[in-house]
């Protein structure tokens, strides 16, 4: 600080300075370096007692370390000693590993020396006496030791020469006994002797014959696979039409073929793994399929020829190509959809069995392969393998073919029926629905369920979009097109109607006017009971298609559920087609005979005394007659309709009613009675509407409840104990310039009172 503060003092030392100022600052700085001086010596004072009582410790522990350092070295010595005997013992046990190694491989190579032996004189003796599976035993043992080793064992040449001796002797056995073994299976096959096989092919691995015993034994069942197909195919080639099971001749054919090769696999499939091991399932099903691929091809082609399938095929093709509608189609050139049905049938038959037996075939190698013991890897490079052979082989791809055609005609089935559906449309007396809605979700419903049964999830995924197409785009024109014209205005006669569309008389004149309206109403029942059977189609298939996704892949389960979804959009197409119809309903039918009734109400008194008020009561001029006639209007359409219909036409209804009443309503005058009045009247009104329908109505009443609230009010001010934070749970509907106007209609309350109000 001094230096900071006067250069000059320190250069020139306190005791030469002659300025106060001068001196003064050398003051100041020497009064802080004395400050700072002390109050580092406080801080070592206080530090005092610490460092002595650390000092006194190390002065302590000074003797000790000498103790410690003589101890270390002590154990430094027990140490080393225990690390050399620890290195002279091991050194020892070392030795004594080695030793026993060279005794063990001493006695493996007496044993080997004793066993070839063994083997020598075990194999010539079984060959003479025909005893192959004892011979083969031997060879298996000679196969398993190693020649250069028995050759090293003893190096005398007697003794050595006595070892090539007999390993001379075994390999001259090891071919003997391959060639017999070859001839004597060849023998067995021909003379059909199948114990004869099953003796020989368990040798085959004793002689290391993996996989010439494999091949030669699945030939061995290739050609009782083929034999026992030919016989079947012969048999079912000779049955006539009128046999009980000639509608599914050919599935049945296929189906043995395929319980034929699971027979087989099931009784040889444990002889395999017994005696060639784990993991060779794949090897024999993959011979055992190619015999199954040709022998199916056959059934297939049976099947083909006999039902006409290509033929049909081809006409539906054309047909198809050509393009059908409701309207016009020369039937003639059509194939009959009732010649497919059967044939559609057997079709899915085929497939189903087919699927059926390359789960078991995959169930069965996937089982054999687990057990293996391999790595992962390789375990999932033979799954791999498993899928590629199952979707490869030449059986899948027929039934491909063969499904995508049954498709192609399962649409044409479907459409040319629901077509057939369409045109004998008819009514019975006292019917809600006509016979085309039954009959149209009934073939939908057969065909879908017709291919899910094939087990072929695309399949199954197809139907279910053609279905969809269907129902959205044709036979939703059907209906709307029945809509279209609207509903003809007049009075209504059901009977007459129901008679009208007996006779087939189209209502094409005013005398058949009823006709008309009946077959509008049944288009409406049509579209709401379509709906429901939307729904119920569409729950059926998704349990059907839930038995099925359990038997396939995520992939597979996600393609369903995708499929099925939109058929639950086609529930928001009907409702539009519905909505429709209900509007032409409500135009012609609703609104032309509401409003003159509504409007009987401006020419009813609303200002009235207390006589008047009296009078209404015993004999209401105007809600009696109204309530009559919106009976004697629904009525009309009470027996015709079905409840849902019915209850939303009531609906309609009541929107129109409550509409022209509100504007009656606000076209007339009341006072205080008056005011009572209508609120009588509207609830009777209320009363009625809600006992002819289950839906709730009151809250389209709502506006004009709260109209009839204001008109009951004593004074102006009042409306102040409904309104804002005093409504409680009531919401209003109304504005507040549309409660001035109400208030406005009493003509007791004065406007200057209103104009006042704070709404």
């Amino acid at each position: 600080m001094a230096t900071a503060t006067s250069p000059k003092s320190t250069v020139m030392g306190p005791e030469k300075l002659t300025d106060i100022d001068e001196i003064q600052a050398a003051f100041e700085s020497l009064c802080t370096d004395e400050e700072d001086m002390t109050k580092e010596i406080e801080q070592l004072l206080e530090k005092q007692t610490q460092l002595e009582g650390k000092m006194s410790t190390l002065h302590h522990i000074g003797p000790n370390l000498q103790h410690v350092h003589t101890d270390a070295n002590q154990l430094g010595s027990m140490i080393s000693f225990t690390s050399n005997l620890a290195e002279n013992v091991s050194r020892k046990v070392r030795q004594l590993d080695v030793a026993k190694s060279r005794v063990q491989a001493a006695i493996q190579r007496v044993n080997d020396v004793l066993d070839l032996k063994f083997c020598t004189d075990g194999v010539q003796t079984a060959l003479q006496s025909e005893d192959y599976e004892k011979a083969a035993g031997h060879i298996h043992r000679y196969l398993s030791l190693d020649e250069k080793v028995l050759k090293q064992v003893t190096p005398d040449g007697k003794e050595d020469g006595g070892i090539d001796a007999s390993l001379k002797v075994l390999h001259e056995a090891e071919q003997n006994l391959k060639v017999l073994v070859r001839e004597k299976f060849s023998l067995a096959i021909e003379n059909n002797d199948r114990a004869s096989v099953e003796r020989f092919f368990k040798i085959f691995p004793l002689l290391g014959l993996h996989d010439e015993g494999l091949m030669v034994f699945s030939k061995y069942l290739r050609t009782q696979i083929a034999n026992h197909a030919r016989e079947q195919l012969e048999l079912a080639s000779s049955k006539d039409s009128t046999d009980r099971r000639a509608n599914v001749l050919w599935a049945d054919t296929l189906t043995m073929l395929f319980e034929n090769i699971g027979k087989i696999v099931e009784i040889h499939q444990p002889l395999v793994e017994t005696f060639y091991g784990p993991g060779r399932m794949l090897a024999l099903m993959e011979e055992l399929q190619k015999e199954c691929d040709t022998q199916a091809k056959k059934i297939v082609d049976n099947f083909v020829n006999h039902r006409e399938f290509n033929n049909k095929s081809q006409q539906v093709l054309q047909s198809l190509r050509a393009g059908s509608s409701y309207k016009a189609a020369n039937v003639h050139d059509k194939l009959d959809p009732r010649e497919l049905d059967l044939m559609l049938a057997e079709c899915t038959l085929l497939n189903a069995r087919t699927e059926l037996y390359l789960r078991f075939v995959k169930r069965r190698v996937t089982n054999d392969i687990e057990v293996i013991d391999e790595d992962e890897t390789a375990k999932q490079t033979m799954f791999t393998e498993l899928d590629r052979f199952i979707l490869d082989s030449q059986l899948s791809r027929h039934m491909q073919e063969l499904i995508g055609k049954y498709i192609m005609m399962e649409e044409y089935f479907m459409r040319e029926t629901v077509l057939k559906a369409v045109s004998l449309d008819s009514m019975e007396t006292g019917a809600q629905t006509s016979s085309m809605v039954d009959d149209i979700f009934f073939i939908l419903k057969k065909c879908t369920r017709r291919a899910i049964s094939s087990a072929s999830v695309d399949c199954a995924c197809a139907m279910i979009n053609h279905i969809a197409t269907l129902l959205e785009n044709d036979y939703r024109e059907v209906l709307y097109g029945k809509l279209r014209a609207g509903f003809p205005s007049g009075s209504f006669d059901v009977g007459q109607a129901y008679s009208l569309l007996q006779q087939g008389r189209l209502p094409t004149s005013t005398t058949d006017t009823n006709a008309a309206k009946l077959e509008f109403l049944t288009t409406l029942n049509n579209v709401e009971v379509s709906i429901e059977y939307t729904q119920s189609l569409k729950k059926s298939l998704q349990e059907e298609c839930t038995m099925l996704s359990n038997k396939t892949s995520q992939m597979s389960v996600d393609k369903l559920e995708s499929c099925l979804t939109d058929l639950t959009q086609l529930n928001h197409r009907f409702k539009d087609i519905l909505e429709y119809g209900l509007s032409q309903l409500d135009s012609s039918a609703l609104k032309p005979r509401i409003k003159p009734w509504v409007d009987s109400f401006l020419s009813t008194s609303h200002n009235m005394s207390e006589e008047d008020f009296s009078i209404y009561e015993a004999n209401d001029p105007f809600i009696q007659e109204f309530i009559m006639n919106l009976e004697q209007l629904l009525n009309e359409f009470k027996e015709t309709l079905t409840s849902s219909t019915y209850d939303a036409l009531v609906g309609l209804l009541t929107n129109e009613v409550t509409t022209q009443l509100e504007k009656a309503v606000l076209k007339s005058v009341f006072n205080r009675l008056g005011g009572l009045q209508f609120d009588k009247e509207l609830r009777s009104l209320v009363g009625y509407l809600t006992s002819v329908t289950q839906w709730t109505i009151r809250d389209k009443f709502a506006r004009l409840t709260q109209m009839a609230t204001i008109l009951n009010l004593e004074r102006v001010v009042e409306i102040l104990d409904y309104w804002g934070p005093n409504s409680g749970p009531l919401t209003w509907r109304l504005t507040p310039t549309e409660v001035r106007q109400v208030l406005s209609l009493r003509i007791d309350f004065r406007t200057e009172d209103i104009k006042r109000l704070k709404l």
